[in-house]
């Protein structure tokens, strides 16, 4: 059988996100690299695999997903159900719930620093200072809940390591390569538990594709 292809380029945090779920189900997979600038994800051909033209896209066999976070669960439903929640229908629904507040919750606040600190500069335009600022202050908050909940378990969904925790890891790789990595720092339970989704073999393989400074727009181009 073919190997899955995945469609994007890595340093967005969306398709790494499918990257880490297939290194952390340790299956065999193809990139497929594609140009931002060159406008490859506007092309017919990618078209015809995501209507929307946005990447990841990934193939499998005859099945053809995108969507980051629902190529992450597929590659788990398929390979590591475990990392669902698999154990239970409590688990399972609290795995939903977390990765849920990760979509709707801490990504958008998480993002919109990045996007501001990692991404304008190489999009030619200034830092709009007060974009940081205000998700500066949504992710304080939003960090709060999370320093709660992991002093009651070890991970999001519970005591177990799940794709809740790890759809959480390439956004937050980008933050906390900023000035303002102290808001994660400072709060015990998150630190630890952050420290503890980077050290894992298959972040860190995903995170060489995820450079960042100068380098980012060298893996661009």
């Amino acid at each position: 059988m073919a190997r899955p292809k995945v469609y994007g380029w890595a340093i967005s945090p969306f398709v790494s996100r499918a990257l880490l779920a297939l290194e952390e189900a340790g299956v065999d997979y193809e990139l497929v690299p594609m140009s931002r600038p060159d406008g490859d994800h506007r092309r017919p051909e990618h078209l015809a695999r995501n209507p929307f033209g946005q990447v990841p896209v990934l193939e499998d066999g005859d099945l053809t997903l995108f969507e980051s976070r629902a190529i992450a669960r597929h590659v788990f439903r398929k390979h590591k159900p475990e990392l669902l929640g698999a154990g239970s229908l409590e688990q399972s629904a609290m795995v939903d719930v977390w990765l849920e507040v990760e979509a709707h919750q801490l990504h958008p606040a998480a993002g919109g620093v990045v996007v501001e600190c990692v991404f304008a500069p190489l999009l030619g335009r200034a830092r709009n200072q007060a974009a940081i600022d205000e998700n500066l202050g949504k992710l304080k908050k939003v960090l709060e809940v999370y320093e709660a909940r992991l002093s009651q378990s070890r991970y999001l969904a519970g005591d177990f390591l799940s794709v809740a925790d790890l759809s959480h890891f390439t956004i937050m790789h980008y933050f906390m390569g900023t000035e303002y990595a102290a808001v994660v720092e400072a709060l015990p339970h998150v630190r630890a538990w952050w420290e503890e989704l980077a050290a894992r073999p298959a972040a860190r393989k995903v995170a060489e594709f995820m450079p960042l400074g100068a380098g980012l727009a060298k893996k661009d181009e």
